[in-house]
C-alpha cells in the first residue's frame, strides 16, 4: 500500500504539470504568433517481483513475469509549431509567415532571437521593431518622409517617398528556419532562442529553400484551439482527482491494516 501512495502521487504531480501547460495555452489564446505546447509523459521505473522467462522446472520457464510499476514522470513540454490562423488587419508593417520561418531580432545585449509575431512597428529613428522596440535584423529604415510602404512575398521593402513616383527599395526581411523547430528555448515576449537541440539558424529569403512568404496586412494568431484545451483540462483535472482517490483508497487500506490488532 506504501507503493501505491507514491505512485498516485506521482500521478497527481505530472496531472498538475498538465494542467499547468493548459493554462497556459489558454492564457495566450489572443498572443499573435505564440505556439501552444503538450507536455509528454513517461512511465517510471518497474520493480520486478517475478522474471519473465525465468526457470518455473528444469523443463519450463514463467511465462509471463510480475513488474509493478512506480509512477510518472514529465518527459518534456513540447512547442508545437502547426501553423495559427491568418486575421487581416491592414496595418500596412504586419505581416503574416505563410509556411515555415523566423522573423529574426537583434536583443539588447547584440544577440539575434527569433520570432512569429509580425506585428512590427517603426521607431523614432525609422527602423522597423517589434512591439517592444527591439530591431528586425538586418536593419531596415523607414524614411521619415515615407508615404506607404510595401513588403513583398519575399520580403522586399519598399516605400513610396512625398514627391516621387517611382518606389524606393530600402531592404529586405529575411527568414530564419531550424531543423528541429521544437528544441528552440522560449524566453518570453514571442522570442525564441537557438539550443543544441534546435540547430543553427539557417536565413534565407522568403519564398525560397522551404521558407514561407510573407502576407502585408495581415498576423498569425495563437494556434490554440480553446476547446482542445478545455477537453485536456477537464481530462487533467479528472486523472488528478482518480490519483487522489487511489491515496485514499491505499490510506484506508493501511487504517484497515493498522487496526488488526484491535
Amino acid at each position: 500500500m506504501i507503493r501505491a501512495l507514491w505512485t498516485a502521487a506521482s500521478g497527481m504531480q505530472a496531472q498538475q504539470l498538465s494542467i499547468d501547460v493548459v493554462a497556459n495555452n489558454l492564457a495566450n489564446s489572443a498572443t499573435t504568433g505564440f505556439k501552444k505546447s503538450r507536455a509528454d509523459f513517461q512511465d517510471l521505473m518497474y520493480q520486478t517481483v517475478k522474471t519473465t522467462g525465468a526457470p518455473a522446472t528444469n523443463a519450463t520457464t514463467i511465462p509471463t513475469g510480475i513488474q509493478v510499476g512506480l509512477g510518472v514522470k514529465p518527459a518534456a513540454v513540447t512547442k508545437i509549431f502547426s501553423a495559427g490562423n491568418i486575421n487581416q488587419t491592414g496595418n500596412e508593417l504586419d505581416i503574416a509567415i505563410q509556411g515555415d520561418g523566423f522573423l529574426q531580432v537583434q536583443q539588447t545585449d547584440g544577440s539575434t532571437a527569433y520570432t512569429r509575431a509580425g506585428a512590427l512597428k517603426k521607431d523614432a529613428q525609422g527602423r522597423v521593431v517589434t512591439s517592444d522596440g527591439s530591431p528586425i535584423v538586418p536593419e531596415i529604415l523607414i524614411p521619415s518622409n515615407a508615404t506607404r510602404v510595401t513588403i513583398g512575398s519575399d520580403g522586399t521593402v519598399s516605400v513610396q517617398q512625398a514627391g516621387q513616383t517611382a518606389a524606393t527599395t530600402v531592404g529586405t526581411l529575411q527568414l530564419a528556419s531550424f531543423s528541429n523547430p521544437s528544441g528552440l528555448n522560449s524566453i518570453g515576449k514571442n522570442l525564441f532562442l537557438p539550443t543544441d537541440s534546435s540547430g543553427a539558424a539557417t536565413t534565407g529569403t522568403a519564398g525560397q529553400d522551404g521558407l514561407g512568404t510573407l502576407e502585408q496586412g495581415f498576423l498569425e494568431m495563437s494556434n490554440v484551439s480553446v476547446m482542445e484545451e478545455m477537453v485536456n483540462m477537464i481530462v487533467g483535472q479528472r486523472a488528478y482527482e482518480v490519483n487522489s482517490k487511489a491515496i485514499q483508497a491505499s490510506d484506508d487500506m493501511l487504517q484497515q491494516a493498522a487496526g488488526l490488532k484491535r
